[in-house]
């Protein structure tokens, strides 16, 4: 018999398959459940725009046509709402493999790169996957802790994370923080910036760094149509980058990595501000909500300016998991991050959300 362990290069050892939240309705077959809530992947409560909805609709009739590989008309729009010229725009099959191609162009092996630790585990994936060596530096209490990251870049090092706000935690990066670590950064790396939930944060003082790409700073912002659009199923991520960035990225990426549908879902999408605002003004609505009901009941809350929230339950978060599922309420236990006793909780509708808050009350009593 073939031993595949000889055949699968050293790398994927040290990877973890990524474990996806529950589907509902897996668990609703699993627990014999008529009614389960999903909290668990930071998905919009709201769903998609409806003008991203007829969108969707009217291009499943074209269905059997290959899509624009340049992606036109979305480039288009993306560089106009940034200000940033469409050579500058990169898109991707969710920004998750924005991600995973940066590192296969850029880190080679014995190359370093510079992350936070816990945050979004795909970082780490792609530089081993490219043969580099992730530099994990902790946070301090869910904040990311961009002194100690500068520390840590030396000549290794090719790359450097941050997550804005960080997942799991919710903690944001300010604008003075980000100006203090982009005068330390060294010619030859670059800073890859994951600003998946930036639309969320209404924080006059939060630290995008699209400002430092248009000063020619080598920076890539990495945004998605999968948190506040709602098209989390369409996987549609995109980057802000250099030109160079995407001359090279182009070299590496698949012809059409983007669907169609996916990429008219997105324009139409941007379209609707009026949904944006709607989802923002909900989410702020319910995290209020959710915070001072976590407090009542004596539970450590992080800050957060996303669309979810860390709670420390003060107990083993895969038995309040599985408590909470015979309750029909799917939350994401944060113990592949290391956090043994916190839960990361998307933020519902307030129906969601109080279902949840009555589910919670009950397994920790």
């Amino acid at each position: 018999m073939l031993n595949y362990d000889k055949l699968v290069r050293p790398e994927v050892f040290r990877l973890s398959p990524y474990i996806p939240g529950k589907p509902a309705d897996e668990v609703k077959r699993e627990l014999g459940l008529e009614r389960v809530i999903k909290l668990a992947s930071n998905e919009n409560p709201l769903g998609p725009s409806p003008k991203a909805i007829e969108r969707v609709r009217e291009m499943a009739t074209q269905a059997h046509i290959y899509p624009d590989a340049s992606a036109w008309a979305l480039k288009k729009e993306l560089a106009s709402r940034y200000g940033v010229s469409e050579s500058q725009i990169i898109l991707g099959n969710g920004s998750d493999e924005i991600l995973i191609l940066l590192g296969q162009t850029f880190i080679s092996p014995g190359d370093e790169a510079v992350m936070p630790a816990p945050s979004f585990p795909v970082y780490r994936t792609s530089v081993l996957l490219a043969g580099g060596t992730p530099v994990e530096v902790p946070l301090k209490d869910g904040f990311l802790d961009l002194p100690a990251m500068a520390e840590k870049i030396n000549k290794k090092t090719k790359m450097v994370f941050i997550c804005n706000p960080n997942n799991p935690t919710g903690a944001m990066v300010s604008r003075t923080e980000v100006e203090d670590f982009m005068n330390k950064i060294p010619e030859g790396v670059l800073v890859v910036a994951d600003e998946a939930y930036y639309e969320y944060v209404l924080d006059p003082d939060y630290g995008d760094l699209l400002p430092y790409l248009k000063r020619g700073f080598p920076v890539v912002v990495l945004h998605t149509f999968s948190k506040i659009y709602g098209l989390a199923g369409l996987r549609v991520g995109y980057g802000l980058v250099p030109e160079e960035v995407q001359a090279f990225f182009n070299r590496v990426r698949l012809s059409f990595n983007v669907n169609a549908i996916g990429q008219a879902a997105a324009l139409a999408a941007l379209s609707d501000q009026e949904h944006v605002e709607r989802s923002r003004r909900v989410n702020e609505e319910g995290k209020t909500y959710l915070q001072a009901e976590f407090r009542k009941m004596g539970l450590k809350v992080y800050r957060t300016w996303g669309n979810f929230i860390m709670v420390d339950t003060g107990r083993d978060c895969q038995v309040v998991f599985q408590k909470l599922l015979r309750e029909g309420v799917i939350v994401r236990p944060t113990s592949a991050w290391g956090l043994m006793t916190c839960l990361r909780i998307t933020i519902g509708s307030q129906a969601e959300n109080e279902i949840l808050v009555s589910a919670l009350r009950n397994v920790l009593t």
